[in-house]
């Protein structure tokens, strides 16, 4: 499947921020993630960067790996640019916790190809 250039550079900025999500929330526990509001911050952020990158994917990317939840990557950068006042920290960890170690590896294996 051809995939749009610029693809490589978004799975490697989703990837390198997934792998800092894990960094800043994943190493630790619920309750040192909900006392530390510095890891709460960089933890959005990255997540933020990951949605906006999947936002900027190729719908062919997308569509070549339906096993990655882009709907709900994007839905949750939506949330954490615009209903902030909202954001559910036990939420964000348990996601970080769940769902970003298998992101990870659904990245690492979607990872185009550099162009020859």
């Amino acid at each position: 499947m051809r995939h749009e250039p610029r693809d490589a550079a978004y799975v490697w900025d989703m990837l390198e921020a997934a792998k800092r999500a894990y960094a800043y929330a994943g190493a630790l526990s619920l309750e040192s993630y909900l006392a530390d509001h510095m890891a709460q911050a960089a933890t959005e952020r990255v997540l933020g960067i990951i949605g906006e990158a999947a936002r900027h994917l190729s719908a062919s990317f997308r569509e070549g790996h339906p096993g990655i939840p882009w709907a709900s990557i994007i839905g949750q950068r939506n949330v954490l640019a615009h209903e902030y006042g909202s954001i559910d920290q036990t939420r964000i960890w348990v996601l970080v916790t769940d769902r970003i170690p298998e992101l990870i590896t659904q990245l690492e294996d979607a990872m185009p190809e550099p162009p020859a």
